[in-house]
């Protein structure tokens, strides 16, 4: 089996480009051993990046996750996420504490804003300044900011360190290529994509299908590929089992060809124009 490809942030560490996500862990949804399980076989697989956020089952995820990082935790390039409520100078901190309380570690590799709130930008870069003093994180970015946030938070002090924005891609969810990509990538700021087989809601659109068939893959695969594509994207599908980590793992084998890709801007056609961020 191939080694995962990674893309470097804009400190020049290197991380892999498909990750493990874990929006709807911790729930109710599979047990908790099936959930730690399919994080496990993840890492095994080189899917070393692993993505959470204090959002998710209100901590749950946190805790799936601290369980399966348990003896290995240098293995993985951890991210998580602060939520706007909390994103104030104290709240943030507190905030990051508690996370990585739930988490069993004394670092996040990575904390993100996980979406635009009331806190000015300026108090949340101090707390994330701070924190990474203390230790507590290595790196910061955001999550859900359209292209006129990043231009107004790489403009403040300490902005311009920014690691990343993971925002909804896929191939129903196209908007970002229009201009928010571009932008990012003339800064080599990597984006990362969540939802990107749009919670399954793609998966039977007979255009995926039919490329799927012609590869032997399957239409998660095909999906997963299309963000694949394109240079300093990560992509995090959720990950809760064992049948859907492998899965996931097989879409780095898929190459998608120029017919593929042609068929794929017929059914879903690519921006003409700005368009509002989309969000889950």
């Amino acid at each position: 089996m191939s080694t995962v490809p990674t893309t470097p942030l804009p400190s020049g560490e290197a991380v892999p480009v498909l990750g493990l996500g874990t929006w709807g862990m911790g729930e109710t949804l599979r047990p908790a051993e099936k959930e730690v399980a399919a994080l496990k076989l993840g890492l095994d697989l080189g899917m070393t990046l692993i993505d959470t956020a204090e959002m998710y089952a209100d901590g749950g995820a946190e805790e799936i996750v601290g369980a399966a990082i348990a003896g290995r935790r240098d293995e993985v390039f951890l991210v998580d996420k602060v939520l706007p409520s909390n994103a104030s100078r104290r709240g943030t901190v507190a905030a990051c504490e508690a996370s990585l309380k739930r988490l069993g570690t004394d670092r996040i590799d990575l904390y993100l804003l996980h979406w635009r709130g009331s806190v000015p930008f300026a108090e949340t870069l101090d707390a994330f300044a701070t924190l990474q003093k203390a230790g507590k994180i290595r790196h910061w970015g955001v999550s859900n900011l359209d292209t006129d946030d990043m231009q107004e938070l790489v403009a403040l002090p300490g902005g311009e360190s920014v690691a990343t924005n993971q925002v909804l891609y896929n191939p129903t969810r196209r908007g970002i290529e229009y201009d928010l990509l571009p932008w990012c990538a003339a800064r080599r700021i990597p984006v990362m994509a969540y939802s990107p087989i749009e919670q399954g809601r793609v998966l039977k659109h007979r255009v995926l299908a039919g490329i799927a068939h012609r590869h032997a893959a399957t239409p998660a695969q095909v999906a997963l590929a299309f963000a694949l594509r394109r240079p300093g994207t990560i992509v995090i599908p959720r990950s809760g089992n064992d049948k859907h980590v492998r899965e996931n793992r097989g879409a780095l084998d898929l190459r998608l060809d120029a017919g593929d890709l042609a068929a794929l801007d017929a059914a879903f056609p690519p921006p003409v124009r700005k368009t509002a961020l989309q969000m889950l």
